[in-house]
């Protein structure tokens, strides 16, 4: 099985007080968020996709030979990110998607999330881990996603629910054809005004795909930087590895 990485990171470092693209944010003496990512990711996957903005691109690094990347003129979601990668990762036969500040997801995580993915027709993993107030909550009636909720589009969530940690393993088989039926139809949020990729994931469920949990023990791997002090929090862990 053929597996691209997609990393959508057009975001940029204001929030942490950064002037440049939040994936070039150094989190140690010697590396930056992006140098951890590729790190680890280029073991496990056959090409690496990176989303960027204008801004980002003119300021990011060389590729190395196993990366490509694409534009994302204005941040219109991830949704949108992650779909403008479709002429490179559709040639493979699944996509994994990490969020661009999402540091501290295992390498066992991911290893298992790949396994897990038997059979990439109308499939998909999604690791999980219980979080005391997830800002993220993932809703599942038996076999199937039925929900996801959003504390910045105004849900609330259940104390101790299921929240991602930022990575999402999916068959790249009809993706794009599902993608473009979930546009037709999918509300803006009540409070973003944003059509998040997340609900894009029971979407797919109610459509026949088989959406499968994959429980992470360590909650830290759901916790991107975001503020200085999630990167404080980060520079400290990886300075004491």
């Amino acid at each position: 099985m053929k597996i691209c990485a997609v990393i959508p990171a057009a975001g940029r470092g204001t929030r942490l007080g950064a002037n440049g693209p939040k994936i070039l944010t150094p989190l140690t003496d010697t590396q930056t968020v992006w140098d951890i990512l590729h790190a680890r990711l280029a073991p496990l996957v056959d090409h690496i996709h990176l989303v960027l903005s204008p801004e980002g691109a003119a300021d990011f690094p060389a590729l190395p030979s196993n990366v490509s990347q694409s534009i994302q003129p204005a941040p219109t979601g991830m949704g949108d990110a992650i779909f403008r990668g479709i002429e490179v990762w559709s040639g493979y036969d699944a996509v994994l998607i990490v969020w661009g500040d999402q540091v501290f997801v295992s390498e066992d995580t991911l290893s298992r999330a790949i396994a897990d993915l038997s059979d990439p027709r109308q499939h998909a993993v999604l690791p999980v881990t219980r979080m005391a107030i997830p800002y993220v909550e993932y809703v599942f009636d038996s076999e199937r996603l039925t929900q996801v909720l959003q504390s910045r589009e105004g849900d609330a969530t259940t104390p101790n629910g299921f929240s991602d940690v930022g990575t999402f393993l999916l068959g790249t088989e009809g993706l794009q054809a599902a993608w473009q039926g979930y546009l037709a139809t999918a509300p803006h949020g009540s409070r973003t005004g944003d059509i998040n990729f997340l609900p894009f994931l029971p979407f797919l469920s109610r459509m026949g795909w088989h959406i499968q949990p994959l429980e992470v023990r360590d909650a830290t791997e759901a916790r991107g930087i975001n503020t200085p002090d999630d990167l404080a929090f980060f520079r400290q862990l990886y300075k004491n590895r």
